[in-house]
C-alpha cells in the first residue's frame, strides 16, 4: 500500500515541486520506505512507497518505455505474475506497477477490467493530454480530488489535498445530514467543501480544457437463472474462498491475520494458515475489559485449532481520550465506528510483526450476516402501510423504548421510514429523520439515495447492494485503510476479491439467508474447517462499553465539548436538543451512546481540522 497525490494546471502555468512534495510528505505514514516527485509542466505526481512487492524497485512515479503513461499507484495487483505473461512488453522491473503499465500501453485505459486486486492510480497519456483517475471494484482503496480555478489535485487522502490548497478549508455543511444520517458522508462527497471522493469501481477523465468525466466500470452480476443448490453453492464458496486467500498472501514481505473469533477471521486464519509458507500465521487479537462483549477466549480457540503464532492486545477509555484527535486527523474524518480504536491498536500491534494483514471485511455484507437481513422481507412486507401513518405511530413509541430494547427500536425506526432506500439506510442511522430534522434547525442537505431499491427486486438482494454501495466503501472500508496505514500496514480483506463478490451476487439469497440463519452458506463452509462452537455462536463484533464510559470517565468531556463555549455541534446544530440526549443517556433508563457518538466524533473532527491549534500527526 502507498500514498499518491498529483497536481494539474489548466491554465499553462508549471506545477510547483515544493507543493507536490508538501502534498506527499502529508501522507508519510502511508508509504515511510520510498518517496518519488515528477513535474512535467503543468502536471505533476508524487509518490509515498510502503513496499511490498519488487521491494527493491519499482519507484514510482513510472514511465511507460515509449514515453507514453506515467503512473502513480496504490495498491496491489495479485493478479500480476499472471498478466505480466499474456503482456507483450520488454519490463524493467518485477512488480505489479509496471504490470499495470504494460497493459495501459497494450490495450488502453479498459485494461483496468483485467486487474485483480486493490488499487487506486492516477495516470497521464501524454498523447491525449487526459489524466486518468481509477478506484478499485469495492472501494478498498481511497483516492480523492479537488477542482479549483485552474487547478486540480489528487490525493490519497483529504489531508494531501489540504496541504496543496492555496486557501483554508471549510465545511460543507450540505454534507452535515448525510452524516447524521450515517456517520459518514457518501461519495462522491465529503465533509470538506469542494474536495470529492471517486466512488468504487469508477474511473475518472480529466481532459486539458479541466472537465472531468467519471463512468462506472463495474458493477455485481445479476442473480443467476439457474438453479444453485445449497451443496453446489457451499463448494463453490469454499473454492473461491480459497482461492481469494491464496491470491492475498502475494507478497515479497511478511503476512499475518486478524482474528477476532468471529466466523469470517477465523475461516480466512484458518485458509491462510494451511495456505501460508515460511512458519506458523500471525493472528491478532483486541480485547475491551469488558466480560460482556470479550471475544478474546473464541479467538484463542481457533488460534489454538488451526496452530496460528498469537497476539493479543487490549483497549480501554484512556485510549479514546488520547487517540481521539490522532486517529481522526488519519481518517481525514469523524471516526464512524469506535471499533476505529481497535482496529489501530490491532494494526499498531501487528505491525511489529509483519507488514501486511488479512481481516475478514466484506463477509456479512455479501452473504447477509446481519440479523437485519432476517428482517429484511417482513419489512418489506410490513411497509405496504402508508409511509405517513407508519412514522407518525413510529415515532410516537420510538422516544419511550427502553435501553433494554435497542434492537427493536432499530426495527421501528427503519418501519417507521417511509421511503424505500432510506429504509436501507436507517439500520445503521444514529438519528431518526425526526431527530436529524431537530438538530440541523435550519441547516440545508443535500438529498442521498442508494438507488437500489426496485420494487421487482429481492429484499435480501436489495439490502446486500445497498451496503456494498455505501455502508462497505464510506465506512467500513475507509476505517480499514486508515487506520492500518496509519500504522504504515498494509490491509487486505480477501472476502472482498472481486472474484469471490461476482459469485456472492450471482448465487440466490435462499442459500444466504436459510431457515432464519443468516450467512448460511459462508457458515457451512466454515463448518469444514472450525469447530462448531465458534460457527454457530452468537454474533458480537468489535463491541466497545461506551454506554458506561459516557457515564463515567468521558461523561464531564463529551458535555463540555457538545454543548460548551465554541463548541462547533453546539453552534451549528439545536443545543437544547442535544442537552435532552445527554440527559436521557445520565438517566440510565434510556442507551444513547450511538447518538453521543457521532455527534462527539463530528466535534472531535472540527476541533482536529478548523480549531485554534489544529492536530499535526507526528
Amino acid at each position: 500500500m502507498c500514498g499518491i497525490v498529483g497536481a494539474v494546471r489548466f491554465d499553462g502555468a508549471g506545477v510547483s515541486r515544493a507543493r507536490i512534495e508538501s502534498m506527499a510528505n502529508a501522507i508519510h505514514h502511508r508509504g515511510p520506505d520510498d518517496n518519488g516527485f515528477w513535474i512535467d509542466g503543468s502536471i505533476g505526481f508524487g509518490h509515498r512507497r510502503l513496499s511490498i512487492i519488487d521491494v527493491g524497485g519499482s519507484h514510482q512515479p513510472m514511465h511507460s518505455v515509449d514515453g507514453r503513461w506515467t503512473i502513480v499507484f496504490n495498491g496491489e495487483i495479485l493478479n500480476y505474475q499472471e498478466l505480466r505473461k499474456a503482456l507483450d512488453y520488454p519490463f524493467r522491473t518485477a512488480g505489479d506497477t509496471e504490470t499495470i503499465l504494460a497493459g495501459l500501453v497494450t490495450h488502453g485505459i479498459r485494461y483496468v477490467d483485467q486487474l485483480v486486486g486493490q488499487f487506486a492510480f492516477a495516470a497521464f497519456d501524454r498523447d491525449t493530454g487526459i489524466v486518468h483517475l481509477v478506484r478499485d471494484r469495492l472501494g478498498i482503496l481511497p483516492l480523492y480530488f479537488r477542482r479549483s480555478g485552474d487547478t486540480l489535485l489528487i490525493g490519497s487522502e483529504i489531508k494531501a489535498i489540504l496541504a496543496g490548497m492555496d486557501e483554508a478549508p471549510s465545511v460543507d455543511r450540505e454534507s452535515l445530514g448525510a452524516y447524521l444520517y450515517g456517520r459518514s458522508v457518501p461519495a462522491p462527497f465529503t465533509l470538506f467543501d469542494g474536495i470529492r471522493k471517486l466512488e468504487a469501481a469508477h474511473r475518472a477523465e480529466v481532459r486539458p480544457d479541466g472537465s472531468i468525466t467519471e463512468q462506472l466500470y463495474w458493477a455485481p452480476p445479476e442473480q443467476d437463472a439457474e438453479l444453485w443448490t445449497p451443496s453446489a453453492a457451499v463448494d463453490a464458496v469454499d473454492q473461491m474462498v480459497t482461492e481469494a486467500v491464496r491470491s492475498a498472501l502475494v507478497a515479497d514481505v511478511p503476512v499475518g491475520a486478524y482474528l477476532s473469533g468471529g466466523v469470517d477471521s477465523s475461516l480466512i486464519v484458518a485458509k491462510a494458515a494451511a495456505l501460508h509458507g515460511g512458519g506458523r500465521l500471525k493472528t491478532f487479537s483486541a480485547g475491551f475489559g469488558d466480560p460482556r462483549n470479550d471475544e478474546l477466549p473464541f479467538a484463542r480457540q481457533v488460534s489454538e485449532h488451526v496452530g496460528t503464532d498469537h497476539h493479543e492486545v487490549q483497549v480501554d477509555a484512556r485510549d479514546f481520550e488520547s487517540l481521539w484527535p490522532t486517529l481522526t486527523w488519519h481518517r481525514d474524518a469523524p471516526m464512524s465506528e469506535p471499533a476505529d480504536f481497535a482496529v489501530y491498536r490491532l494494526a499498531q500491534a501487528a505491525r511489529e510483526h509483519v507488514t501486511v494483514v488479512l481481516s475478514g471485511e466484506g463477509g456479512d455484507e455479501l452473504f447477509a450476516g446481519y440479523p437485519k437481513y432476517r428482517a429484511a422481507r417482513a419489512m418489506a412486507a410490513a411497509s405496504v402501510l402508508p409511509g405517513d401513518f407508519r412514522r407518525i405511530v413510529g415515532e410516537g413509541i420510538d422516544r419511550h423504548l427502553p435501553a433494554r430494547l435497542a434492537r427493536a427500536r432499530i426495527g421501528l425506526r427503519v418501519w417507521a421510514t417511509p421511503e424505500r432506500d432510506e429504509q436501507f439506510r436507517t439500520w445503521f442511522a444514529p438519528f431518526s429523520a425526526r431527530e436529524r430534522a431537530q438538530l440541523l434547525s435550519g441547516v440545508s442537505s443535500r438529498p442521498t439515495s442508494l438507488a437500489v431499491a426496485g420494487r421487482g427486486v429481492d429484499p435480501v438482494r436489495a439490502m446486500l447492494l445497498a451496503d456494498l454501495r455505501n455502508w462497505l466503501p464510506d465506512n467500513l472500508l475507509e476505517r480499514g485503510d486508515r487506520m492500518s496505514m496509519a500504522a504504515s500496514l498494509e490491509l487486505r480483506p480477501p472476502l472482498l476479491d472481486h472474484r469471490l463478490v461476482d459469485l456472492a451476487f450471482r448465487l440466490p439469497s435462499s442459500v444466504k439467508l436459510r431457515s432464519g440463519q443468516t450467512k448460511w452458506v459462508l457458515k457451512e463452509v466454515a463448518r469444514r474447517y472450525l469447530p462448531a462452537s465458534i460457527v454457530d455462536r452468537r454474533k458480537v463484533g468489535f463491541r466497545v462499553p461506551l454506554d458506561t464510559w459516557f457515564r463515567s470517565s468521558l461523561r464531564d468531556s463529551v458535555r463540555e465539548r457538545l454543548t460548551g463555549t465554541g463548541s462547533f455541534v453546539a453552534e451549528t446544530f439545536d443545543r437544547a436538543t442535544i442537552r435532552d440526549l445527554l440527559d436521557r443517556h445520565d438517566s440510565g433508563t434510556f442507551n444513547e451512546e450511538s447518538r453521543i457518538w457521532t455527534l462527539m466524533s463530528l466535534e472531535v473532527w472540527h476541533e482536529t481540522f478548523f480549531g485554534p491549534a489544529k492536530h499535526q500527526s507526528s
